[in-house]
């Protein structure tokens, strides 16, 4: 039995549609199809976004940050009403911005990525207060991106204190 993030057993249990590009979209360009930790995997495969937005000046980055968001919170949810469920774990996009929103404080270099990586993926998993009750509270494409944007802002924040500090 293969357990390549395509096989046919996954493809049907996520009800990802190869067909829309919504779904192509918030199931993280195919990353979300993961069988094990599709959030970890829709992170790691946002690196090489990352990776060409980080030389725009950070007004550009935070501009398409924006419309990744604005266009996140439609998305998923459309996915999600496709779906049948409230936020299935295969929809990462809310990841990618998650992670992108941390890296916007990030210095250059590989250690940030780690740091950065790290970061968020712990305050994505952990959950902890206010990301808890949004996650619980807010329901649709808000509520799946939400989370996530509150994440990414308590990891940014962790890595302006480290930065700080070194």
């Amino acid at each position: 039995m293969t357990t390549s993030p395509f096989n046919p057993d996954t493809v049907r249990q996520t009800g990802f549609d190869r067909t829309k590009v919504t779904h192509w979209i918030a199931f993280g360009f195919g990353s979300g199809l993961s069988p094990k930790a599709p959030g970890t995997v829709g992170t790691l495969a946002t690196i090489p976004l990352y990776l060409l937005m980080s030389p725009l000046h950070w007004t550009l980055y935070a501009g398409l940050l924006l419309i990744f968001t604005l266009f996140g919170i439609w998305v998923c949810g459309r996915v999600a009403d496709d779906l049948g469920a409230k936020d299935p774990s295969a929809i990462v996009w809310d990841e990618f911005v998650g992670f992108l929103l941390t890296m916007i404080v990030a210095p250059p270099g590989w250690l940030w990525i780690v740091a950065g990586f790290l970061a968020f993926r712990l305050f994505d998993i952990w959950k902890p207060w206010p990301i808890r009750v949004v996650d619980r509270q807010v329901g649709g494409g808000l509520g799946i991106m939400l989370d996530d944007i509150i994440a990414g802002i308590m990891a940014a924040l962790v890595l302006l204190a480290l930065n700080w500090f070194l």
